[in-house]
């Protein structure tokens, strides 16, 4: 009789270098380990790799699925220097995980902070990125919306339970879009670390304490640097945006279809940022596009 067992990801972890020394990172491969089509999916900010379950568990036949928890988040180490906390460190963690990994090529689907991680590797020379998705971000990010994220990130929290902790986190999340109860129960899940008599963010607090530092005048500094990055890219590009984003701007996104690898753009109505990829037409956009030749 077939195994109809649903797949399940492995937990495995890689030593990174940092300023502050060694830390591990730990990462959730889908699928045949000697597969050599590599897909990477990484999160967003305060997220981690569990996001990408559905997502994984639907491509997982066609490559080797690995999606990492970034430093600070999910089973990986927390940093003692929270200052590295920041693109450039996670880029170079990617590029450690890319050589255990072995792989030659790969495909890349980053959410928000995801997204940007997979644009500074993508526009090295000589990046092994040859597709990249990116959901819901681009080289300019709405000062609206890091005031929005700043109001929750890294403050404490407890919750008695699950449901509570679910209810807690859908209050902060109605961007993500419409979901089934059982749909966020998966999604918040891995969100929570045991804490005494419940739970607590999975992530470190102190990935707040640069995202705080950051004022209108640096982000606005920083686009400069991200446009860069993209008009350096050189791979198939597929653009996610919600409809209702306030992280990235229609008219940010218009302007990445006319620049750089001039991405494809697919608008999605009733959601904001961030698309979280589980439904079902969600999860077909991002599998067509990683299929095209």
């Amino acid at each position: 009789m077939a195994d109809t067992a649903p797949p399940t990801p492995r937990l495995k972890h890689v030593q990174c270098l940092g300023s502050g020394g060694l830390h591990r990172m730990a990462y959730w491969e889908w699928g045949d380990a000697a597969n050599p089509r590599v897909l990477v999916c990484a999160h967003g900010l305060s997220r981690q790799g569990r996001d990408f379950d559905t997502l994984a568990a639907a491509l997982c036949g066609e490559y080797r699925v690995i999606c990492p928890d970034v430093v600070g988040r999910g089973q990986s180490d927390w940093l003692a220097d929270p200052m590295g906390y920041a693109i450039p460190v996670y880029v170079a963690d990617m590029v450690t995980l890319l050589a255990r990994l072995d792989a030659q090529t790969v495909h890349w689907v980053g959410t928000s902070m995801g997204g940007l991680i997979g644009l500074g590797l993508a526009s090295l020379p000589n990046s092994p990125v040859q597709r990249l998705v990116l959901n819901d971000v681009g080289p300019v990010i709405e000062w609206a919306s890091l005031q929005r994220i700043g109001t929750y990130l890294g403050l404490p929290a407890h919750w008695p339970s699950v449901e509570a902790a679910a209810d807690a986190l859908w209050a902060i999340s109605q961007g993500f879009g419409p979901h089934s109860r059982d749909q966020w129960l998966a999604l918040t899940r891995p969100q929570l670390k045991p804490d005494g008599d419940g739970f607590k963010p999975h992530y470190d607090p102190a990935i707040a304490v640069p995202f705080r530092l950051v004022t209108p005048e640096l982000a606005e500094a920083g686009q400069a640097a991200l446009w860069a990055s993209y008009d350096r890219l050189r791979c198939p590009t597929l653009l996610i945006r919600g409809e209702q984003s306030d992280l990235l701007s229609a008219a940010t996104a218009e302007v990445m279809t006319t620049r750089g690898p001039r991405a494809r753009l697919v608008v999605l109505p009733g959601v904001g940022h961030a698309p979280t990829l589980v439904q079902a037409d969600q999860v077909a956009l991002v599998q067509e596009f990683l299929r095209q030749p």
